[in-house]
């Protein structure tokens, strides 16, 4: 009887938390809203994050992404892609000249304008950076870690993309 009177009580309060979380406006993350519903984009076939930046689009149901040069004439909006650059650069060694730690850098520049040339989004840089130590016995764990810090970077990338281009709110 006590573990019935336990589990009604449990579910009234889970069901009143419930309540007040939606009484203070908290709503679960939904898709971003566009002006426009086609973009041509110029990332190869072949780029990862280009890849991965079409999915996410795509999968709104709102924006259709062209990749053909010759139908750009079919997009409302172009990304042109400035810069897209990896870079890994040696942070400290030790005292024998071994590396020690790398920072691992993504960066991607990016501009969104109309066909006509009227600039919805200046040239934007993202940049971001993270840190990896290096450790000479396990070369293949490492090269590992550094593949899922790169793949993590360009989620993120994105992400912040995605979020730039739900900010356009007029072509």
């Amino acid at each position: 009887m006590q573990r019935r009177a336990f589990l009604v009580f449990s579910a009234s309060s889970a069901s009143l938390a419930l309540a007040s979380l939606g009484g203070c406006g908290f709503a679960l993350r939904k898709a971003p809203n566009f002006a426009f519903t086609t973009l041509y984009s110029g990332l190869a076939e072949s780029s990862p994050l280009g890849v991965e930046l079409r999915r996410s689009l795509e999968s709104t149901g709102k924006v259709k992404v062209i990749s053909d040069a010759r139908r750009i004439n079919d997009a409302q909006v172009v990304l042109d892609v400035l810069q897209d650059q990896r870079e890994k650069v040696v942070l400290s060694l030790n005292s024998s000249g071994q590396v020690r730690e790398f920072q691992l850098r993504l960066r991607f520049v990016f501009r969104l304008r109309t066909l006509a040339g009227k600039e919805l989004i200046p040239a934007t840089e993202i940049a971001l950076q993270r840190d990896i130590s290096f450790n000479e016995s396990a070369v293949l764990a490492k090269e590992a870690e550094e593949s899922l810090l790169y793949r993590d970077m360009q989620s993120d990338v994105v992400q912040q993309i995605m979020r730039r281009l739900a900010a356009v709110k007029e072509l």
